[in-house]
């Protein structure tokens, strides 16, 4: 990249990231936050093709960080490739098409994010105070957990079902035992969900060997 289009590329992205005022400042004088900006507006300014960012995240407000997110995105929806380490799983979850999880120095899943969620069981969560232990009789459903339940609100089940059940199979099973339902939610395995249920996992294959 020519010095001329350097200096225009990098003006116009600090004047975008809200550090045009800070220009001529010494890195050491930025905060964490502002400092981290930098660095990876750094690392954008000449258009790399490929982008590798170690925890862009850190040390940035949720402002900053919902910025940072959509400089990711405008960089994929160039074209250009982004990877990037998080230990905040929502990030990975919102920008990510494929997904390295590591635990303990070890590769624990590789693949998509649609891959990683159904490797553990989808959920859907019932608020009633009527008697929910004949689900476990349906082929589609794998277990049932009571939860915590929120002050005034009437008892709550998760309710584990396999991955070719659909959540309607339990909404109609309810209907057909006359079961009243205060609510009713598909809950989706989260990224964080996924990392904790094969970490738990690794554990105690560890703890077999």
């Amino acid at each position: 990249m020519a010095r001329k289009t350097a200096d225009q590329r990098a003006e116009q992205l600090l004047e975008q990231y809200g550090l045009k005022d800070f220009t001529n400042a010494r890195i050491e004088s930025l905060s964490k936050g502002m400092s981290q900006k930098v660095q990876v507006l750094a690392a954008v300014a000449h258009e790399p093709e490929l982008v590798i960012l170690d925890e862009p995240f850190s040390g940035l407000d949720p402002v900053n960080q919902q910025v940072l997110e959509e400089l990711i995105n405008n960089l994929s929806n160039n074209g250009q490739t982004v990877i990037f380490s998080t230990h905040i799983m929502e990030h990975a979850e919102r920008l990510c098409d494929q997904i390295l999880l590591i635990a303990g120095g070890k590769k624990i899943f590789d693949g998509s994010v649609v891959e990683a969620r159904a490797l553990v069981p989808r959920r859907v969560l019932l608020e009633t105070t009527s008697d929910v232990s004949g689900l476990q009789q349906l082929e589609s459903v794998a277990g049932i957990t009571p939860t915590e339940d929120e002050p005034g609100a009437d008892p709550r089940w998760l309710v584990e079902i396999t991955n070719t059940a659909h959540p309607q199979d339990i909404l109609k099973y309810c209907f057909d035992q006359n079961i009243p339902l205060n609510r009713f939610e598909f809950a989706e395995p989260s990224l964080h969900d996924v990392f904790v249920g094969l970490v738990g996992k690794e554990a105690r294959e560890q703890r077999l060997r």
